[in-house]
């Protein structure tokens, strides 16, 4: 009998959460919004905190997290360790620079309303990055004028994504229950996961890949068992699934098979990632909302003006067009999926 009624309410959260999520992202592009934020409000009105109709989340947060398994794996696909050193190379200045002033920013407003040292600091980090969904999406490609700017905005993203993960990794370590000797065994293990998924990845998996390849069905379960067993390993070795997660990706991506997988993986992304985001909306305590709205308010409008104009300058120092550079400032605007994650 419980297990037929709990069935019934994961059945009735699926049917109230893709049917809302439809409702209100055909809002949102009416109104020319990013999709997320129709999730994310789905996730107030229908949560805990608003109308009650899913009543206990964390069910729904645990599937959600692994659309961002899934999301740092697809990222790491992208990211080929050969090109990895010339983006580095290209987008330090701009993506250390940048960050350094957001992060200033975001802990002097926290600061300044108040709030302790630590979570002042951790606001600040939130502030550091860029929207990886929502910059790829707006990528432009129409010229080769524009096809310029999408290599330095995909740049910037994805050194901004590899210092998302470190800063990640040491918040899972320094801000948890672990002690200083696992804490750096947890670091020091990062190497050896480095090390032995390079391995299993050359000499067997990508080997097995090429064999099969004409298997599209073969390519789709191993590339989920890879990604999900590099996570689960990273987690026994102390490390976050996440990062498992990205190592597996970046793995993979000298593979050739390595553009097909990211285009099947991507659906299975987004069903995930609708419950990542509405689970973000649903946590929110309204109670506590206005207690925090002024200065949510003031360091949003101080961040939109601010990311173009520092982008702008960085970019320019380096050598870019200064009409150029704002346009990458605006359309690194936003704020990152990592921030919600910080």
């Amino acid at each position: 009998m419980d297990e037929a009624f709990g069935q019934e309410t994961i059945v009735f959260s699926m049917f109230v959460i893709f049917t809302g999520a439809a409702v209100l992202a055909t809002g949102a592009l009416f109104a020319r919004q990013a999709l997320p934020i129709a999730y994310i409000v789905l996730g107030v009105l229908i949560g805990p905190y608003g109308f009650g109709l899913v009543v206990n989340p964390t069910a729904i947060r645990a599937m959600a997290d692994i659309g961002i398994m899934f999301l740092l794996f697809l990222l790491g696909l992208d990211l080929a360790p050969s090109g990895l050193m010339h983006m580095l190379r290209k987008a330090t200045l701009v993506t250390f620079g940048s960050s350094v002033v957001f992060a200033g920013a975001g802990a002097g407003v926290a600061w300044v309303f108040g709030f302790t040292a630590i979570e002042a600091l951790l606001v600040g980090a939130a502030m550091m990055f860029s929207s990886t969904i929502i910059g790829l999406k707006l990528l432009p490609t129409t010229a080769l004028h524009h096809q310029r700017l999408g290599e330095i905005i995909i740049s910037v993203l994805l050194l901004q994504d590899l210092v998302a993960i470190a800063l990640l990794l040491l918040i899972e370590g320094f801000g948890g229950q672990s002690s200083w000797v696992e804490t750096v065994l947890s670091l020091l293990s990062l190497p050896v996961l480095l090390a032995a998924s390079y391995g299993f990845a050359r000499y067997a998996l990508i080997p097995l890949i090429r064999r099969f390849d004409k298997i599209r069905e073969y390519i789709f379960l191993t590339a989920i068992g890879w990604c999900l067993g590099v996570a689960q390993l990273a987690h026994v070795m102390g490390l976050s699934h996440e990062i498992g997660a990205f190592t597996a990706g970046v793995m993979l991506a000298t593979s050739p098979i390595a553009l097909y997988i990211a285009d099947s993986l991507k659906p299975l992304r987004d069903f995930f990632l609708v419950l990542f985001f509405f689970s973000l909306g649903a946590g929110f305590n309204l109670n506590v909302l206005l207690q925090v709205l002024f200065p949510a308010l003031l360091l949003a409008g101080l961040m939109m003006a601010m990311k173009p104009w520092i982008f702008r300058t960085l970019l320019t120092l380096n050598g870019e067009k200064p009409s150029a550079s704002m346009e990458v400032g605006v359309r690194l605007g936003q704020i990152s999926e990592f921030s919600l994650l910080i």
